[in-house]
This record gives structure tokens, C-alpha cells and sequence, in this order.
């Protein structure tokens, strides 16, 4: 019964998109081939797999909901439990503190291929694609600068680390036949007045300088900036303008993390400018609150406006879409769902925009047909739309998957201590 009234719906916002010369069908083709990096670190509050580390580097984890991932089987099943509720096939992001390590400490300098062996394989077993990070923060040598560090000996450490993080993404590109992003973000910078800022940023340079002399054919650097973090409030090395500057430069891809610019800044805005100067974008799609709280995304304004803005670019192929948010106050696998669909929404939003009209009311300088064919565009039956491409995908329409959820928390999460 559910699946009639679903069709039916379906049915006719397809005849109402149609009079706005909309083919839904394509759409939803389109929506099947986006694919979302979805992040590791959800499921464990960014802690990983090394031995007694704790979170630094200018961020933090909320909240203590019970039931984490406490291992790397835990955190494998969590990931696969929230993707059979998320329509399409997406991909893995992960961070290099969430190696194979067997047990044994490995210092980051010294991690290599063999330590993510068992995650190729694991997800080429799972139809799942990887990406890939370096991880700065959470260890004896992070501080407040790594790649950016006047002391030789700590920056040289980095700079191997990022340097064999590189290799691992490039042997992952291989072997899964599709590049693999290696995104490099760094927390460097200072709690207080900074009256040396060329110094660390000509430090970060030439240390970056080195990391990409190697250059690869089964993986793509992108470099993300930020504008602050906890206690690093007053000056960050790679700002915005230094991670644009240095990616334009090199053509590199430029991640745009939402919650990495000021309050009052558009991520959607930064879109159509980064994408005339260099190949590629990122995105770490999360919800900001008055800083980078890294809320679950939901289906707001920004972020709307952000999958919008990659639409009306035509730049589906050249805009890469992964989350990045660490909630631990809610039951984690939901907070992957939440997040994931609603990015895929905002997405499926973005691709049923009356565009051509838009676009030729805009030329003939036509404000008012704009602004409200804009606002009644908000009332198109989207929502019917959604429910069939989770029908046609075997995943549970709606509100159905917060039973199956809470079913997986009765049964799992709730058992672990």
C-alpha cells in the first residue's frame, strides 16, 4: 500500500516538474551517480587506532552518547550498518590514524601501505571507494605547528608523514581503478598576537613545497584551510587566502569546509570563483554553529545553497562531496544517515531547480519573475521525488529507518561498555 501511494505521488510531481521543463527521470539518473565521501571519524569521535592518543589540534568532540566504535571491527560494521540505510553507492574518507596497525604502535612517520592493505580490500569487498587523510593533530609532536614548526626535527617528522599518507592514497587510487582525494589539512597556528606570520607560512610553503614534489597518477592533493581553532584563535598559517593562493599556484584541488570561514561568510559563494582557477574542488560538508562545531548536516539553508551553486556551475564533475562532522551527543550511525541524506537531498533539490527559466528571466533582467518562480520552486513536490529514489533503492523511505536504528542500538551499540 505504502509503495502505491509513494508511485502515485511520484507520478505526478513528475507532471508538475515537466510543465517547468524538468525531466525527473534524469534527475534521479544524475542523483544515482553522486557519490559521498562519508566520513570514518563519526563513528569513534575522531580517536582512531593508535594507542593512547587524545583529541588535539583545535578541535573537539561533544558529547558522550554511549555505544562508539571501540575497535576496527565495530567501526567497519557501524560504517556499513548506516550506508544500507542511505540510497546509492558511496564512498569511504579516511584518516591515517584509522590504520591496520595489528596491535602495534606505529609512529606516523613510519606508517606505509600495509597498514590500510585490509581497508582496500575490505572495501572493494563492500562496492565502497576510498579517500584519504593526514593526520596532524592528537599526537606527542602535534603542538600548535607541524608542518609549519621552526624546529627541523618535529617539521621534517610531518612532512615524511604526509609524504608516505600521499604514497598510501596513491596505491588506494590503484587498486580501486578510481583517484583517490587526499585531503591535507593542518591545525598550525597561535592562541595569541602572532608578530611572526611570513615565517610560519614560508614554512608551511616550503614543507608543502616538498611533500607534492612526488607527483602521482591515482590520487588528487587538496589543501583545506580554516580560520581558527580551540585555543589556536588568534592566527592560523594556512588562512584561506594562503591554501587559494598556494592551490591556484600548483593547481591543486581546494577543499571548502563549511564550517572553516568566518559566520557570515557563503562556502556557496566561494564555488564559481575557486572553480575558474583551479581544477577541482572538495567539500567537508558539516552544520557550523557560531564556530566549527561540526554539527550534522541537515537540510538548511547553506547547504542548500552550496549543492545550488555546484548545479548552476555545471560542475557535477568537478566538485567532490564528502561530510565532516563528529557529533557524540546523538546515536552515531543515525547521525551518518541524517547527514548523508541530507546532503543527497539537498543535492536532488539542487538538480530539480527550474534553471533554463531562471536563468532567461535573469538575462532579460526580469527581478520579480525570478525572486518568485525562486520561492514557489521551494513548494515543488520534491519530497516525492526523494521517497522514489529510496524505493528504487532498496532503502527505507522516510522516517522508516529510525526503528531500524534503534533496533541496531538494542541489539549492538548499547552492549558495548
Amino acid at each position: 500500500m505504502k509503495e502505491e501511494l509513494i508511485t502515485k505521488a511520484y507520478e505526478v510531481a513528475k507532471e508538475r516538474y515537466a510543465a517547468l521543463g524538468i525531466d525527473v527521470e534524469k534527475v534521479m539518473e544524475q542523483l544515482q551517480k553522486v557519490a559521498i565521501s562519508m566520513h570514518c571519524w563519526q563513528a569513534d569521535d575522531v580517536i582512531g587506532f593508535e594507542s593512547g592518543s587524545s583529541l588535539t589540534g583545535g578541535i573537539q568532540t561533544t558529547g558522550n552518547y554511549p555505544g562508539k566504535a571501540r575497535n576496527m571491527e565495530e567501526l567497519r560494521s557501524d560504517i556499513l550498518k548506516a550506508a544500507s540505510y542511505i540510497p546509492g553507492k558511496h564512498r569511504l574518507n579516511l584518516h591515517e590514524i584509522y590504520g591496520d596497525f595489528g596491535g602495534t604502535f606505529v609512529d606516523r612517520d613510519q606508517v606505509e601501505v600495509k597498514h590500510f592493505e585490509s581497508w582496500m580490500q575490505w572495501a572493494a569487498e563492500n562496492g565502497m571507494k576510498l579517500d584519504f587523510n593526514s593526520t596532524s593533530f592528537s599526537h606527542p609532536k602535534s603542538g600548535n605547528l607541524s608542518l609549519a614548526n621552526p624546529d627541523k626535527g618535529i617539521r621534517d617528522f610531518w612532512i615524511e608523514h604526509t609524504k608516505r599518507c600521499r604514497a598510501i592514497a596513491e596505491e588506494m587510487g590503484r587498486c580501486q581503478g578510481d583517484p583517490c582525494i587526499m585531503n591535507l589539512w593542518v591545525h598550525d597556528g597561535s592562541k595569541d598576537v602572532t608578530v611572526n606570520r611570513m615565517k610560519y607560512r614560508e614554512l608551511f610553503k616550503d614543507s608543502l613545497d616538498r611533500i607534492f614534489a612526488t607527483e602521482y597518477k591515482n590520487m588528487k592533493d587538496c589543501l583545506e584551510s580554516k580560520v581558527f581553532g580551540i585555543g589556536l584563535e588568534s592566527y592560523t598559517v594556512g588562512s584561506n587566502e594562503f591554501c587559494v593562493g598556494y592551490s591556484v599556484q600548483h593547481q591543486k584541488l581546494i577543499t571548502i569546509d563549511t564550517g572553516h570561514f568566518h559566520p557570515t561568510e557563503s562556502a556557496a559563494d566561494k564555488v564559481s570563483s575557486m572553480l575558474l582557477f583551479v581544477p577541482e574542488l572538495m567539500l567537508h560538508v558539516s552544520r557550523p554553529i557560531r564556530w566549527d562545531s561540526d554539527h550534522v548536516t541537515i537540510m538548511d539553508d547553506p547547504t542548500l545553497e552550496l549543492f545550488q551553486e555546484i548545479v548552476r556551475c555545471n560542475a557535477l564533475d568537478r566538485v567532490h562531496i564528502g561530510l565532516d562532522y563528529f557529533d557524540a551527543s546523538i546515536n552515531r550511525i543515525g547521525a551518518y544517515v541524517i547527514g548523508t541524506r541530507a546532503a543527497q537531498k539537498c543535492m536532488l533539490r539542487a538538480l530539480l531547480e527550474p534553471l533554463a527559466k531562471l536563468r532567461e528571466y535573469e538575462a532579460a533582467g526580469q527581478g520579480f519573475q525570478r525572486l518568485a518562480l525562486l520561492e514557489e520552486a521551494k513548494a515543488l513536490p520534491w519530497n516525492a521525488v526523494w521517497d522514489m529514489f529510496c524505493l528504487k533503492n532498496n532503502v527505507p523511505v522516510g522516517e522508516e529507518f529510525i526503528a531500524e536504528i534503534e533496533k541496531y542500538e538494542a541489539e549492538v551499540t548499547s552492549r558495548r561498555n
